[in-house]
């Protein structure tokens, strides 16, 4: 009768596509699955559980210390296995043992204690980073890079790759690296850039993939460490939009890189070679991920990276083992080929929390290049977990490409100018539950006045329009107090359940390219306090537009689609939502998206297209279930109560809830509902009836999940708890012919819940609804 509510899983960057190129729209169906991805990398990680040592290490390769322990435990570690897991325990006890002085062993057993426990081992992040420090070249063209060990020989690009890794990771975990360590860094990654855009294993040699990708994350780890955005501090004033050469060598590596991508081979100029390097596959893609990963870039040169290499990664797996393997040089162990296939895979995991619309050529909208990575950091930190977020072309990304970006973020100086069909795709988004956070930069220019217009467009009717949130919105205090001597205006637009617009006429990217630099501590005191309310309001928008849940790519959202109506509407399933004065229209896509659902659960025809219906129209008999909401006090007129009261002696069913657990609405609701059948009486629907089961085709909901927000005092918090569905029904004879939930439906079902509504999960809103109305049919 139905097929389950939540889709397939969607998987990391490469199973659903956030950042569409100019083939996104064109692409084939996948040939793989997140299903499959998944298996994979639980495979992948059985088998390195298998073959680690007693004493907790792996195979390692002759004079390169510790380095494949530390390699396979990082992979593990970023595949999910929890720091408590035995086989984590014992590779950090191998690890914390005193180390060979060699540059790959030394940088990979940093990442490790960085990311499995750093407070309990910031004595080994110490040592090491002091170590780093001490060995990187002063000695001419090689200055700033490593070698593989302390000696004194010139150094190369893999392993000065390495290091910068290391110390970004360490200075994440609080502890300074010296800034002229950047400095020297940043200028060797531009020195040895070729004139073609790539990088090479050292200066002058022909460039590879490999490498290019490590130089792309080079520099953009060095220059933003160096905070070298656009924004910068001058004394005692902050200049906000200047640019910087590395901006160019960035570019020109990604171009070459978008030119020369296949995800099969390891691209590379060498003519020996015909076209790529067979050699250091797995070790290139998993640069590749790190290039889409910190310049946001979901496609390289129109490929969609991570699908194409997780394609080629799951063909090439062991069907038996689980191990990988490349039929070149170090890869072709085991251990090694399958921990750099792991974090490969398993890193395109992380929840997008943020897409940055990019809306024009002309650079307009990206005059803070660092602002949202420093923002999402900062997130990062408050949330306590891995996030990523990505650059989304307002021109190709379809609607299903915006939902994957819980916050879409749009910024500029001068007007926005967005296409009829992308302004189209936005209104879309935002009705699908989707969040717009806008600011203007660089002095505004004519921004404030387009964005106006941009959003009259988006929202023709006249009651969607900016309003200046008071003290007492929720924004205010989601996640981080606020400086009331550094508040910057928020302007918004309530729509559906919730405020769905927030705008910032002042430049709040200025300050957080700025706050995500290693010297943002040592401003002067005034605008380090303005960094800090622009960082604190920049994450409490995120957390009250996400309640700190952008979801993994595995937990995929709710498929509403737009398939087309039957051919005839005769037979077809019609739900009449009524009109009131309580807020009939608080959630406004509610019962669509419920029929849209139930038009793909069930065997016969529905229409998805909502009917309003006022209450005293005679049209009202013509559908068996109504459906109503609200979230305010209303009042039923003395016609209303009589139709209403035939329409449900007359075996008509009413299906109502309550926006966001409204106290005003559901007060008024029952107050109706007793002058409605003074007969009759609401009360809770047991448990055992039939409704909560799956006798009329629908789903087992005797247990559901429901947000419990926390006390309005301090950061706001949602708890999901599991309980026994709370159903209220008035009784006519053999069934119940009212059914009300005094907890939200209706913003679960929109996808607009907010982090303060207290209501059923989006799943299990879906369930009930659906349930109600196969137990209306039988009924």
């Amino acid at each position: 009768m139905h097929a389950q509510i939540v889709s397939r899983l969607l998987l990391g960057l490469g199973l659903a596509a956030f950042i569409p190129g100019p083939l996104a729209a064109q692409q084939d169906a996948a040939t793989i699955n997140a299903e499959q991805v998944n298996r994979a990398i639980d495979r992948g990680v059985a088998y390195l559980k298998r073959v680690q040592t007693p004493r907790g290490a792996w195979f390692e390769l002759p004079a390169q210390g510790n380095g494949v322990t530390a390699l396979c435990t990082l992979a593990l570690l970023n595949a999910g296995v929890d720091v408590q897991d035995i086989v984590i325990e014992r590779a950090l006890h191998e690890l914390r043992k005193e180390q060979r002085e060699k540059t790959y062993a030394t940088a990979l057993s940093t990442m490790v204690f960085c990311a499995a426990e750093p407070k309990k081992d910031m004595v080994h992040i110490r040592r090491n980073v002091a170590w780093l420090e001490k060995t990187q070249s002063r000695d001419g063209e090689s200055t700033g890079s490593w070698s593989y060990d302390s000696k004194n020989v010139p150094g190369d690009n893999s392993n000065a790759q390495f290091a910068l890794l290391a110390l970004y990771e360490a200075e994440r975990a609080g502890v300074e690296v010296n800034s002229a360590v950047w400095q020297r860094a940043l200028g060797y990654w531009t020195n040895c850039q070729n004139a073609d855009g790539s990088w090479g294993y050292t200066k002058g040699m022909p460039g590879t993939g490999s490498m290019t990708c490590a130089g792309i994350t080079s520099v953009v780890i060095a220059a933003g460490r160096l905070a070298e955005g656009a924004a910068r501090v001058e004394g005692d004033s902050v200049i906000c939009c200047g640019r910087t050469d590395h901006d160019a060598a960035l570019q020109r590596g990604l171009d070459w890189l978008g030119r020369n991508f296949t995800a099969s081979r390891n691209p590379g100029r060498n003519p020996l070679l015909r076209g790529g390097d067979p050699a250091w596959l797995y070790y290139y893609l998993y640069g590749a991920e790190r290039v889409g990963r910190m310049t946001a870039q979901r496609f390289l040169g129109g490929h969609d990276w991570y699908r194409e290499g997780a394609e080629v990664l799951l063909a090439d797996q062991d069907p038996l083992s689980g191990l990988w393997k490349s039929p070149s040089r170090v890869e072709e162990h085991p251990h090694i080929g399958t921990a750099l296939a792991l974090l490969f895979l398993s890193k395109g995991r992380r929840p997008v929390v943020v897409g940055k619309l990019k809306w024009d050529r002309a650079e307009d909208w990206n005059h803070h290049p660092r602002d949202i990575a420093h923002l999402v950091e900062h997130a990062e930190s408050l949330w306590q977990r891995d996030l990523t977020w990505q650059v989304i072309d307002s021109d190709a990304a379809r609607t299903e490409d915006l939902q994957q970006s819980p916050v879409l973020f749009l910024s500029g100086s001068e007007a926005p100018q967005l296409s009829r069909e992308a302004k189209a795709r936005l209104r879309e988004y935002i009705d699908r539950g989707g969040f717009l956070f806008a600011c203007a930069t660089c002095g505004g220019g004519q921004f404030d006045q387009g964005f106006r217009k941009l959003l009259s467009d988006v929202f023709p009717e006249p009651e969607y329009r900016l309003r200046l949130l008071p003290p007492d919105h929720a924004v205010w205090r989601a996640e981080q107090p606020i400086d009331p001597d550094h508040l910057r205006p928020l302007w918004g637009v309530d729509y559906g359940c919730r405020t769905s617009v927030v705008y910032c006429p002042e430049d709040l990217s200025c300050y957080w390219e700025l706050g995500g630099g290693r010297d943002a501590d040592a401003f002067p005191a005034k605008i380090k306090a303005s960094v800090d309310a622009a960082n604190a309001i920049g994450v409490n928008v995120l957390t009250y537009a996400t309640g700190r849940e952008p979801k993994y790519k595995e937990l995929a959202p709710l498929q509403w689609t737009t398939d087309a109506e039957p051919k005839s509407t005769r037979g077809a399933l019609q739900i009449a939502r009524l009109l009131h004065s309580g807020g009939c229209n608080a959630a406004p896509g509610a019962l669509a998206n419920l029929l849209r659902q139930a038009s793909q659960e069930l065997s016969f025809p529905v229409i998805t297209e909502e009917s309003e219906v006022a209450i005293t129209d005679p049209q009202l008999f013509r559908f068996h279930l109504a459906f109503m909401h609200g979230r305010s006090r209303f009042r039923l007129a003395t016609d209303e109560r009589k139709q209403l009261r035939e329409y449900l002696e007359r075996r008509g069913t009413l299906l109502a809830d309550s926006v966001c657990a409204s106290r005003e609405f559901t007060d008024s609701f029952r107050d109706e509902m007793r002058k409605l059948l003074p007969s009759a009486k609401l009360e809770r629907i047991p448990l055992s009836d039939p409704l909560f089961s799956k006798s009329y085709g629908g789903y087992d909901i005797r247990l559901v999940s429901r947000h419990q927000p926390a006390s309005a005092d301090g950061p706001l918090r949602s708890r999901e708890q599991k309980v026994e569905p709370l159903l209220e029904g008035l009784r006519l004879g053999d069934r119940w012919a009212v059914i009300f939930s005094p907890y939200d439906m209706s913003c679960a079902l929109e996808q607009h819940a907010s982090i303060e509504c207290h209501g059923y999960t989006r799943d299990d809103a879906a369930k009930i609804g659906l349930n109600v109305l196969l137990y209306s049919l039988h009924h």
